[in-house]
């Protein structure tokens, strides 16, 4: 079972690899806040000063944040084909005529791989903006759909990922597809730490829901 320490272990080897700070959020599914205290602590990068929004007050102890590891079900495919299935399934009720499935990279593209060849619809990937960011305001930056696989051409389309943090990533897709013509229809994860019923108007599906249940001190 990974501790903090694990974690702050593996955000320096990714720092080191040369992963922004958003692929190390995107890698370790965890917030973009708790990807950039665990590089600092790290000691990978030297302590900046962030604005008071950008970082929770809980004591000095770090974000508050769900660390979600898949790795068991992501190093085996037959496991991924079986997960697949079961988010394929979530998402059939939403009509036969939808054919194609938008994967949010890195992750999610593996998966709707496979959600894409249970639905029997097109594949399209995007790289959201956090894959960019480093420092900053997130907000200048953008996200891409990719040219290697399935455009969006103004149709209904499913939208698929590993994990829901925040809900910022998923609204980004969202929000990119409407903008090239295209409409998403529902949206499905693994696990939602948020416990969404809908985002934007669509509906977000997950095999868990991740629950931090406490109470202030």
């Amino acid at each position: 079972m990974k501790n903090v320490d694990d974690l702050i272990e593996s955000a320096a080897e990714l720092a080191a690899r040369g992963l922004s700070k958003g692929e190390i959020a995107d890698e370790l599914n965890v917030s973009r806040e708790t990807a950039s205290w665990l590089v600092e602590r790290s000691g990978t990068t030297p302590q900046t000063t962030e604005q008071p929004s950008q970082r929770p007050d809980n004591g000095g102890s770090g974000p508050q944040d769900i660390h979600v590891d898949w790795s068991a079900i992501g190093r085996d495919s037959k496991r991924m084909s079986d997960v697949a299935s079961a988010m394929a399934d979530m998402l059939a009720k939403h009509g036969e005529d939808v054919d194609l499935t938008i994967g949010i990279e890195k992750a999610g593209g593996p998966i709707a791989t496979l959600v894409a060849r249970e639905l029997e619809t097109d594949l399209g990937t995007y790289t959201p903006a956090k894959h960019q960011w480093e420092e900053g305001d997130i907000e200048e930056l953008g996200g891409t759909f990719s040219r290697n696989f399935a455009g969006i051409r103004d149709r209904e389309c499913y939208i698929v990922d590993d994990t829901i943090t925040s809900g910022t990533t998923m609204r980004e897709t969202i929000e990119a597809i409407r903008a090239e013509g295209g409409k998403p229809l529902a949206c499905v994860v693994l696990a939602d730490k948020q416990g969404l019923e809908e985002l934007e108007g669509v509906p977000v599906y997950s095999l868990l829901q991740v629950i931090s249940v406490g109470k202030d001190e």
